[in-house]
């Protein structure tokens, strides 16, 4: 991507933001919307983002959530992405985006798990959403190519979910953010100097170190290692998660719902016969930061096999492409981490989104640019997700975790 300095232009700056990906340089765009003055610096190991989540996501958003407060995150989303040159001022150089409203589709197969998605219905109706209840019969008159013998019970929504194209919406995170004056340099963060409770320097992995008025930790997967130079315990780790782009010999009768099975593997509409896939191995443990690899017993003995079962149409597929990602994944509740920490005030969290980062986006960094910039929120208030609960080990869980 363009647009990186090899230099920081100053020695000091009035927030840093360290990790270039869509949730740093959301932040930074809504601060130049909300009319930051200061000095903006975003701080990005990987100027090419091969590897960030960011560039392998699926690329989906949904409303399915257990909690209120992430249903109102997502719907804000949506309506951020469908209305982006709107939400740009008007530039006629940014794409009017839609989603794709082939929606979600989550099936129990047992009692306990059906009651956990009526109790969620309930938080989705409550909010807005347009969420239905399936009995098994109604999911084969509306989908016909599923098997559901299995099934007690399945829960849909077709509106605002489905794909939306994440690396335009963070294409023009970035380059608004940089045509309004925000730096982004191409360095790493080597360590972070402290005195009297707060982050006074920013150490680089080239060798300066710069002033800081406010840190904002947007470093995905290594967020935790980052929060250590602070001193700061954050349950962290990578998470693999892997994907596949299959090709249907027989193409279904029409869109297929990102579905969620029982057996965790999750597959959802392309177009033209083609869908994608995903999943983790068992059991799903952290993994190294440059673990990309594909392990290829993960499709044969898991995912094909449980897709195949339950769309028998998947029998006969041919494997088009391949790759692996990960999580920034929150071993305390799979739940965002925000906002200041408790004692050093200007370091800032946007950690731990555990696979729901990309369509949370629009929120989270509007959100922390409202701290920044009024030392409160102004609209959604996110402070169920600050860092306290973290060092009290309070979870907040998300029930509905992908």
């Amino acid at each position: 991507m363009q647009g990186f300095q090899a230099e920081p232009r100053h020695d000091r700056y009035d927030v840093v933001i360290i990790g270039g990906a869509i949730m740093g340089s959301s932040t930074a765009w809504w601060l130049t919307q909300l009319g930051f003055q200061g000095r903006i610096l975003v701080i990005e190991r990987d100027p090419t983002y091969a590897q960030a989540a960011t560039t392998l996501s699926f690329s989906c958003i949904r409303q399915q959530y257990s909690t209120e407060l992430n249903v109102r995150i997502s719907q804000f989303g949506a309506d951020f992405v469908q209305n982006l040159r709107q939400r740009m001022g008007g530039d006629p150089r940014v794409p009017e985006l839609k989603i794709q409203n082939f929606g979600y589709l989550y099936l129990a197969d047992n009692e306990d798990f059906a009651q956990v998605l009526r109790r969620n219905h309930a938080v989705q109706a409550a909010a807005g959403a347009g969420t239905r209840l399936l009995a098994p019969e109604e999911i084969l008159e509306e989908y016909p190519f599923y098997r559901v013998d299995d099934i007690v019970l399945g829960s849909l929504n077709l509106r605002d979910e489905g794909y939306f194209d994440g690396s335009t919406v963070f294409d023009w995170f970035h380059r608004k953010a940089r045509e309004a004056g925000v730096e982004y340099l191409a360095d790493e963060v080597a360590g972070l100097d402290l005195a009297q409770g707060r982050v006074t320097g920013v150490r680089l992995k080239s060798g300066r170190t710069l002033g800081c008025g406010m840190v904002v930790n947007a470093a995905g997967t290594r967020g935790g290692r980052i929060a250590a130079m602070a001193g700061i315990a954050l349950p962290i780790q990578p998470r693999k998660r892997f994907n596949w782009v299959i090709q249907a010999e027989t193409p279904l009768s029409r869109p297929l719902p990102l579905t969620i099975d029982p057996s965790g593997a999750y597959v959802r509409e392309v177009g033209g016969g083609t869908y994608m896939a995903g999943g983790h191995a068992e059991p799903d443990g952290e993994a190294a930061f440059e673990d990309f690899a594909m392990e290829q017993e993960v499709w044969m003995e898991h995912i094909w096999p449980a897709i195949a079962s339950r769309i028998p149409a998947f029998e006969a597929v041919k494997v088009i492409s391949e790759w692996a990602g990960h999580y920034d994944f929150n071993l305390l509740d799979q739940n965002a981490v925000t906002g200041p920490h408790p004692e050093i005030a200007n370091f800032l969290f946007l950690n731990g989104f555990s696979g729901h980062g990309l369509q949370q986006s629009p929120a989270m960094g509007r959100g922390t640019a409202e701290w920044i910039v009024h030392g409160g929120y102004r609209s959604l208030d996110l402070s169920a997700f600050h860092y306290d609960r973290i060092a009290e080990e309070r979870a907040l869980v998300e029930g509905a975790i992908i």
